[in-house]
């Protein structure tokens, strides 16, 4: 039986280690947290373990390095003589932003095997975007992972100088997507919407025409025309929105998360 361990069961940590445990028996996923309690109560919840840092360090076959970039070294020098004790093989999956392989390994992973992940918070229930890439894994140990971390979305192979990029789209958007849906909720809140409807009715909106692009293929500009009757309601809103800047908006969002990114270095 594969085993998963989460050092870090914040956002991240817990959207995956939900969305591990949709094809993992409760025995297999180990959570550990700085904070213990906070473990404990989404072990509870998912019907798992609370363990240390040492015991996922020692017992998960794929441990989950689920803290922030600048914590990773010292969490590895913590675990790292537990790592460099065990005899059998495991693999080092790192969720930790801006840090690359090769990052990673001058932190402490050394010769580790490791997957580095950058995931988003969709994930939780089954929606996420998940890229990764990985050094020293073997395809076995791939594959195995790409099943057990099947329940927590789309999970695509990235190179790692690209992986800044992905994470400025993947990683940051929820964030600028739940923004959109609150404006568009406000927006018909300011036509007589009830809020809970107009939260329902944009949300639903979002994840329909999504869905329609991912599964038909078609470019979102022509499904965007082909809602705009002429001279209809919906071409005279678009023309609100470009001039609002939207896309260039958008864009922007974008650049700036990557660029944040490359400071983290």
């Amino acid at each position: 039986m594969t085993t998963f361990g989460f050092i870090g069961t914040g956002n991240m940590g817990g959207a995956l280690a939900r969305a591990a445990r949709k094809r993992l028996p409760g025995e297999a996923v180990m959570l550990a947290n700085r904070t213990a309690s906070k473990a404990e109560a989404l072990a509870q919840e998912l019907g798992c373990r609370a363990v240390d840092n040492e015991t996922v360090a020692s017992e998960a076959d794929y441990i989950f390095l689920g803290v922030k970039p600048y914590m990773v070294a010292s969490l590895l020098e913590e675990i790292g003589p537990v790592l460099a004790a065990r005899t059998d093989r495991f693999v080092l999956v790192s969720m930790a932003a801006a840090l690359t392989i090769q990052d990673l390994r001058e932190r402490g992973c050394g010769d580790f095997p490791v997957i580095r992940i950058m995931p988003n918070t969709p994930s939780a229930v089954g929606e996420g975007v998940i890229f990764y890439t990985c050094g020293g894994v073997t395809p076995e140990e791939e594959a195995v992972f790409l099943e057990d971390m099947g329940g927590a979305g789309r999970l695509l192979p990235l190179d790692d100088h690209l992986m800044d990029a992905g994470s400025a789209v993947a990683g940051c958007g929820p964030a600028f997507v739940d923004l959109f849906i609150e404006a568009m909720a406000d927006g018909g809140v300011a036509c007589g919407l009830p809020r809970p409807m107009a939260l329902e009715c944009a949300a639903q909106t979002l994840i329909g025409t999504a869905r329609l692009m991912l599964e038909t293929g078609r470019h979102p500009g022509a499904l965007k025309d082909a809602v705009c009757s002429p001279g209809g309601s919906t071409i005279q809103s678009v023309r609100a929105l470009e001039a609002g800047g939207l896309r260039s908006a958008v864009m922007e969002a974008v650049i700036a998360a990557y660029e944040k990114s490359a400071e983290m270095k």
